[in-house]
């Protein structure tokens, strides 16, 4: 059984490989290659999360032993985080390949997809699985790299600059990562997390607490935390809206697995437990009323993320057992939930050309099935009964009750501040999206949506080569209009001009609606899933089992 646990990382580089060599001329063998590949994570997922059940599982490639060799661990924690993360991933490829098929997109660009997709599979299973410092890092630079070519498909303007911010914040917290594992290595002799659980006793406070802190500024800024989240709500909504979603729902969760395996097994006992409390009520704060002053639905979903980080961060801060089991529960619901709200965000753009909500409307009537794909996950989020989301915001609350301290009274307060605050930004969208008439300056079906830096001539010019005219929204001057008032966004995957439609193509719908139903999926296994993240808390806590089967003979 050990040896499947390097197979999730291994298995997508290895078809990185074919998946380049096909290009775009073996168009349908590149979608194969990448659907397969996944199909098959997915399931050697689910086995490595049922045997971690019964004890963690190890490899050390090349039969190096700590702290010489790459150590790969699967525990309970990390089975669960591959197997939500695999699902999810499987579901955005089929939903990319619905848009990209829809939209005849052809390209090298849309070439280069699957690659970096699948690259980008590898960088998050290898986090998930890294059984030491240096490991987690090439993770990270995994990550960075494909990232980056997935932010600016396409080369257009709003893209390179959204993805130039990224890579700069990204850069900055590997230099700060690099000096903390450098900073570790020279006052322990490894990076190995089982051999470092055991050296951190000896080391002086304050060495191991600059370590902690430096660590969990990283982890932080992956995570998008206050004050380290400014970057994301400016270079998420701009990327395809399949991207947006994978990063939206898996990339930031990266961050906060990275806490719960460092704050447990490296950092037991909680010295900077009350600033995490703190961070997390700022978090839930201050990105809910970032949300309810935004009038565009990706935007508005980026500061609803900042805020939701903040649940799982209050369960890390708690450090106890009901505190890191309700913070995996609502890891797992929000990465599902996130990821699906984003797809739906990409069909309402396929549909009324823009995500601006003042230029939305009438869907409800128009679209029945969108809004009930919007609807389910929407309620999920705000954490109305019996949905997943109330059943980690309750486990979080109960946790900070049992906790008892002021601090933790005053986070069950925002906790709950932040609910009501979620479901009225949830209300909002509705109304103006959904449930309000279709305003006049709704793009109809048929119209060219062309991208944001097009000017009107390149636009004509552009479609009249294909044959027909290009037709954009207008005001009641007769300029073109899109979210904030501006041009129209483009959303293509490579930043092509589309045509909206009436009728989303039905894979993507498809692959939303299993991402709905992934999300329903906790609610009703969800004694199921309490009781393995109560032992998953249990199995972080006690750090045994894990430091035993690393450094085991």
């Amino acid at each position: 059984m050990n040896a499947l646990v390097p197979l999730p990382v291994l298995l997508p580089l290895f078809a990185t490989g074919l998946s380049l060599a096909a290009g775009i001329r073996l168009k349908r063998f590149q979608r194969f290659i990448s659907v397969a590949v996944l199909t098959a994570v997915v399931v050697i997922s689910v086995v490595l999360m049922i045997a971690a059940d019964d004890g963690p599982l190890s490899v050390h490639l090349g039969d190096f032993a700590p702290p010489l060799g790459i150590t790969l661990v699967a525990d309970r924690l990390s089975g669960l985080m591959l197997t939500v993360s695999s699902l999810v991933t499987l579901c955005v490829l089929v939903y990319s390949l619905g848009q990209g098929m829809a939209d005849k997109d052809d390209e090298t660009p849309l070439a280069v997809f699957h690659p970096a997709y699948l690259i980008l599979v590898a960088g998050i299973a290898c986090t998930f699985l890294a059984g030491d410092l240096m490991n987690l890092f090439v993770g990270f630079e995994i990550m960075l790299v494909s990232s980056f070519v997935l932010l600016t498909l396409g080369g257009t303007g709003p893209r390179i600059r959204a993805g130039s911010t990224y890579v700069i914040i990204s850069l900055l917290s590997s230099m700060i990562f690099l000096v903390a594992i450098a900073i570790t290595y020279a006052a322990t002799g490894t990076v190995n997390f089982a051999q470092l659980a055991e050296r951190f006793d000896g080391l002086s406070l304050g060495v191991t607490t600059l370590i902690q802190a430096m660590l969990l500024t990283v982890f932080g800024i992956k995570a998008a935390v206050f004050p380290v989240a400014a970057w994301l709500p400016d270079s998420y909504p701009t990327a395809p809206a399949p991207v947006t979603a994978v990063f939206a729902g898996l990339l930031t969760k990266v961050g906060v697995y990275c806490m719960l395996r460092t704050e447990t097994l490296l950092f037991p006992g909680n010295r900077l437990g009350n600033l995490l409390l703190v961070v997390a009520l700022a978090s839930m704060i201050i990105g809910i009323l970032g949300a309810v002053a935004q009038t565009d639905l990706k935007r508005l979903l980026s500061f609803t993320l900042i805020s939701h980080i903040g649940y799982m961060v209050f369960g890390i801060g708690l450090a106890d057992r009901a505190g890191i089991a309700g913070a995996i529960v609502y890891v797992v619901h929000h990465i599902t939930v996130q990821t699906t709200l984003f797809l739906v965000a990409g069909l309402i753009e396929r549909r009324g050309g823009t995500t601006e909500l003042t230029r939305l409307g009438g869907m409800a009537r128009g679209a029945p099935l969108l809004s009930l794909l919007f609807f389910v996950p929407a309620m999920n989020i705000a954490g109305i009964p019996p949905f997943s989301g109330f059943i980690g915001k309750l486990a979080l609350m109960r946790a900070g009750v049992d906790n008892g301290s002021v601090l933790a009274w005053v986070l069950v307060g925002g906790s709950t501040l932040t609910s009501l605050l979620t479901l009225y930004v949830i209300v909002k969208v509705w109304n103006l999206a959904f449930w309000r008439s279709e305003p006049p300056g709704q793009a109809a079906e048929g119209t060219v949506m062309e991208s944001q830096e097009d000017d009107a001539d390149d636009a004509d010019d552009d479609v009249a080569d294909e044959g027909g005219p290009a037709v954009t929204p207008q005001d009641d001057q007769g300029i073109p209009v899109g979210p904030g008032g501006g041009q129209v966004v483009a959303t293509s995957i490579t930043g092509k001009a589309v045509t909206t439609t009436k009728r989303p193509p039905r894979t993507m719908l498809a692959a939303t609606a299993a991402t709905v139903v992934l999300g329903l999926s906790y609610t009703v296994l969800a004694g199921p899933l309490a009781a393995y993240t109560d032992r998953s808390a249990q199995e972080l806590l006690t750090r045994t089992p894990y430091i035993e089967e690393v450094l085991r003979p």
